[in-house]
């Protein structure tokens, strides 16, 4: 997976609920006399941003430029939860409510288990102040690159169909964290990200990725979304863009500590990237994986550009060089959790940028991508005596470097069609002036089900053409 994306020019608005967090710690060794109850004596207190909040602070963990508008309540926790938004560098377009105290959840923990929640709701907006959030909103839009609606269905989305209209009329990608019962207000968004309890209540039992893809395609549908990604916990998420383009990946979380304000982490990744010119397949894969890191945290938490990348540093250097049965178990396991297999072949004698684009393209088509390297007696055969320039461990070991490529396998015929053979992906990818028909392996794959994409060809950027130019 190659992600390394400057998230620093991204300018990100996000509007919802504001919620204040607060984590009281503490020893609890015997039960109250006045009730079955454990007694906690309190030896710490910790407070932290969540929902919409949460969101923001996601944001500028990942170094984008952050603005966050929502209703606080005229109160020491809204005093606090405004000093942890400034203190991340977040600009805090905060609304003080008349009405409205600031929406507090409390969590009692003892040796970091959970007893007891706590909820001081807030919400009770006036349309004077829903009035005024809502010109906040316009005059801060036209700076913005992404917009992220947060609605925890406390009461400050309650304009969030005129929000999404107003974007929609900007020219600005969309993002929302849905919790309303009728997702019809959402409707022109450019996506909604619900969970899978939440995505059921709205159309229904969904036990199957098939159900989960049918009906998520027609809420898509009716929704005039660009896309739908339902976020499944430990199975991963899906993402639906259209009937050609649906991605289930499956969950990238090692350990899973705490799952608080994971869809936080998730619609701040998702649109940051996207805003910083991912596509949506790609920031996908990006926000899963900081899904995965972020639950292996306590409490409401952020993950870092520097983390992320760092995950995926790790992620690039753990790619190995297989022979086929070990490959083949490779695949069997990553195809089990829903994945998308994609391979492509060629002889990548001296690495190039025609070479480099092709790749990127090829692994944008889905979740492992499979490179299969021409040995150096079939370089021969192919290219003539006096190739290959470089030898197969060179060769093998340039490609490894290479994010984006999640398995390397030689092979010594002179067609790779064995090898599609043995792994049946579900895209064969081939760079270069080709017909689909002219594909070693395309008819296997066809009649299995898959796709045979062939990938922009660049002129005048071959191995070919460097060797001339050299010499």
């Amino acid at each position: 997976m190659s992600m390394s994306v400057d998230f620093s020019k991204s300018r990100v608005l996000i509007v919802g609920d504001l919620i204040l967090d607060r984590y009281i710690q503490g020893a609890s060794s015997r039960i109250s006399r006045e009730a079955p109850v454990p007694v906690v004596v309190t030896n710490s207190i910790e407070e932290r941003a969540g929902g919409a909040a949460n969101t923001a602070l996601n944001a500028a963990a990942l170094g984008a430029h952050t603005t966050l508008i929502g209703f606080i309540g005229q109160d020491t926790e809204g005093k606090s939860l405004s000093k942890l938004l400034t203190d991340n560098g977040i600009q805090a377009e905060l609304i003080e409510s008349d009405n409205s105290a600031t929406t507090v959840k409390s969590r009692i923990l003892s040796k970091n288990q959970q007893l007891l929640r706590l909820d001081s709701e807030g919400g009770s907006y006036s349309e004077a102040e829903i009035r005024q959030l809502y010109d906040r909103y316009e005059a801060c839009l036209a700076t913005a690159d992404v917009v992220v609606l947060s609605d925890y269905a406390i009461g400050a989305m309650q304009e969030a169909r005129n929000l999404i209209v107003a974007a929609r009329k900007a020219d600005k990608p969309i993002f929302v964290d849905p919790r309303k019962r009728n997702f019809l207000c959402y409707e022109g968004a450019t996506a909604l990200t619900p969970n899978y309890a939440e995505f059921k209540a709205i159309v229904g039992p969904c036990d199957t990725l098939a159900a989960v893809e049918k009906l998520g395609l027609e809420l898509k549908e009716i929704l005039s979304l660009q896309a739908l990604l339902v976020t499944r916990g430990e199975d991963g998420m899906s993402l639906l863009e259209d009937a050609e383009h649906v991605y289930h990946l499956h969950a990238q979380a090692r350990e899973v500590y705490d799952v608080t304000g994971a869809g936080d982490t998730v619609i701040a990744v998702l649109a940051t990237a996207y805003a910083s010119g991912l596509s949506l397949h790609e920031a996908t894969r990006l926000a899963n994986r900081a899904a995965g890191l972020v639950v292996a945290k306590s409490g409401t938490a952020t993950v870092s550009s520097e983390e992320l990348q760092s995950s995926l540093h790790r992620e690039a250097h753990t790619k190995v060089t297989l022979a086929l049965p070990d490959l083949l178990k490779q695949v069997e396991r990553v195809r089990s959790k829903g994945m998308r297999i994609v391979m492509t072949n060629g002889c990548f004698d001296i690495l190039h940028a025609g070479h480099i684009h092709s790749l990127r393209q090829a692994a944008s088509l889905g979740d492992c991508l499979i490179v299969a390297v021409n040995d150096d007696d079939s370089v021969r055969r192919i290219k003539g005596a006096d190739r290959p320039i470089n030898d197969l461990g060179h060769r093998l070991s340039v490609l490894a470097e290479l994010r984006m490529i999640d398995w390397l396998i030689p092979f010594s015929e002179s067609t790779p069609l064995a090898l599609v053979e043995a792994v049946s992906p579900d895209v064969l990818a081939k760079g270069g002036d080709y017909k689909v028909e002219e594909v070693d392996g395309h008819q296997h794959v066809i009649d299995k089900g898959g796709q045979v994409v062939i990938l922009d060809y660049i002129e005048g950027l071959s191995t070919t053409t460097c060797i001339k130019k050299l010499t």
